[in-house]
């Protein structure tokens, strides 16, 4: 079965194992109905609601299907499952998958996925859980982008990018926007740093648009498995935008790259593009005005586009990139290494936005514009994808707070970052590429004259030279030997 398929299979048993053990976890407690629990009745799903726990019906609940698992009908009872989970949990409607019956899908196979992922155990006590779920959810995710290539990355961003971007930006309290969102992971990482920095993730409020329905469910089973409340609607976020006066505090986004259709013929006279109208053939420049759009007073966002879009000049991009450029809204860019994404191998970059450098929240950067070169960071983790270590993301985040920080104490550093005055920027046409500002990093003098590495260089070329002609030769001799001259 191609990974497209099988994905919508795997994560629809893994959510459906958690909710069934968080489930289970609590039916106990109530059922011993001891200190908080006295009197509770096990069966009654307001009991469950008021723990922020999905109600699961008696016939959807895990042990009752594992125990039929190598039964023929096992298809059928895992969707009446999917079915009746989501009429007693109307925030899951239309979330789950209900494609276990079809025929085509060997049943004995199926039941032994069954006794496989019950072996996962996702009933400790507290996070733990919560955390455990979601680690395998996102480690299927990132499995299944690989597998589907180019498709994979409509619904995934590699996690080490998902770090960096919420790293840099420090979502800690306000609205958290992304209009393309994929599985959520933007969502989910932005909770997990709230988290870790000893946050409240209640002062965070999330919304979202995804145009794949496909894809939206992948998204809201990620999100319900960690008890994230989000705002996440369906449609074209260009032609039906869902919150419309949204103004966000943080935005984090990793819109497709280059899309030709992206209904552009029919938004000429949209109020979005406050900067110039895009071109119809390539949205780049339209989801950049999206987000600048979108952005609060004093929001900031964090934006993952292709390459090109730092340097284009057709269909009027290099206009829209000035007029950006020069209303002070680009704050820091990022060049990427090659081969972090699974699904393409276009290079790729990062935009960081500030609706207001000046605004007091950090240093005045007003007339400045950071930009690091990331290129040489990362390291492989198979034949053909790279990820960033946690030191590479620490070193890139502490950059940027250096420099946008009051007390910071940034420092240039040649070929990796370099903060640059907007008169630079004009005189290189307001291109944004980092490698044309920071330079080359000053390699050390390692006391050999300059006279005689060069006479080492000629030697050694002249060697080379010598081996091929010799090569060659040996190839025409074998050639003749055969009956081929040339």
């Amino acid at each position: 079965m191609d990974a497209a398929e099988y994905k919508h299979i795997v994560l629809g048993l893994i959510f459906l194992k958690y909710i069934s053990d968080a489930f289970s976890d609590l039916h106990e407690q109530l059922k011993a109905g001891e200190g908080e629990f006295e009197g509770a009745d096990p069966e009654d799903a307001d009991e469950y609601l008021a723990h922020n726990i999905f109600f699961v019906p008696e016939k959807a609940r895990w042990q009752y299907l594992q125990d039929r698992a190598k039964q023929p009908e096992i298809g059928k009872w895992l969707d009446e499952a999917m079915d009746d989970i989501e009429k007693i949990n109307p925030s899951l409607k239309g979330v789950l998958p209900k494609i276990y019956a079809d025929p085509e899908l060997n049943k004995q196979r199926l039941g032994e996925l069954i006794d496989l992922i019950g072996a996962i155990g996702f009933n400790q006590s507290g996070h733990q859980a919560k955390d455990l779920l979601g680690r395998v959810y996102e480690y299927f995710l990132g499995q299944f982008a690989d597998a589907e290539g180019k498709k994979g990355g409509q619904f995934y961003t590699p996690a080490s990018i998902v770090r960096l971007l919420v790293a840099m930006l420090e979502p800690y309290h306000g609205r958290v926007y992304d209009g393309c969102c994929g599985s959520g992971g933007m969502f989910v990482q932005s909770e997990r740093f709230v988290e870790e920095h000893q946050g409240n993730i209640k002062d965070l409020s999330i919304y979202g648009q995804e145009s794949n329905p496909t894809t939206l469910r992948l998204a809201k089973m990620n999100l319900a498995i960690r008890g994230i409340d989000a705002k996440i609607e369906l449609g074209d976020t260009f032609l039906a935008d869902k919150h419309k006066d949204l103004k966000a505090d943080f935005i984090l986004a990793n819109p497709p790259f280059n899309v030709s259709d992206w209904s552009g013929e029919h938004l000429r006279d949209d109020l979005r593009w406050k900067y110039g109208v895009p071109p119809v053939g390539n949205a780049n420049y339209a989801w950049l005005q999206h987000f600048a759009h979108k952005l609060s007073p004093s929001g900031t966002a964090g934006i993952v586009l292709a390459n090109g879009s730092m340097n284009s000049n057709s269909g009027g991009e290099g206009e829209i990139r000035k007029n950006m450029i020069e209303a002070g809204l680009i704050d820091c860019m990022v060049a990427l290494p090659a081969q972090l994404f699974y699904n393409t191998m276009i290079p790729a970059c990062l935009w960081f936005l500030a609706r207001n450098k000046a605004n007091g929240k950090f240093r005045n950067r007003s007339g400045e514009i950071l930009f690091i070169d990331a290129r040489k960071l990362g390291s492989m983790i198979n034949r053909r994808n790279k990820e960033f270590s946690d030191d590479d993301i620490a070193l890139i985040t502490d950059t940027y707070h250096a420099w946008r920080n009051i007390d910071g104490l940034y420092e240039d550093k040649p070929g990796f970052c370099r903060a640059a005055p907007l008169d630079q920027v004009r005189k290189n046409n307001h291109v944004l590429m980092p490698g044309r500002y920071v330079g080359t990093e000053t390699e050390e003098d390692d006391g050999i004259p300059f006279d005689d590495k060069m006479k080492a260089f000629t030697a050694k070329l002249a060697d080379q030279f010598a081996r091929g002609r010799e090569l060659e030769m040996l190839i025409r001799e074998n050639l003749k030997g055969i009956g081929y001259e040339f």
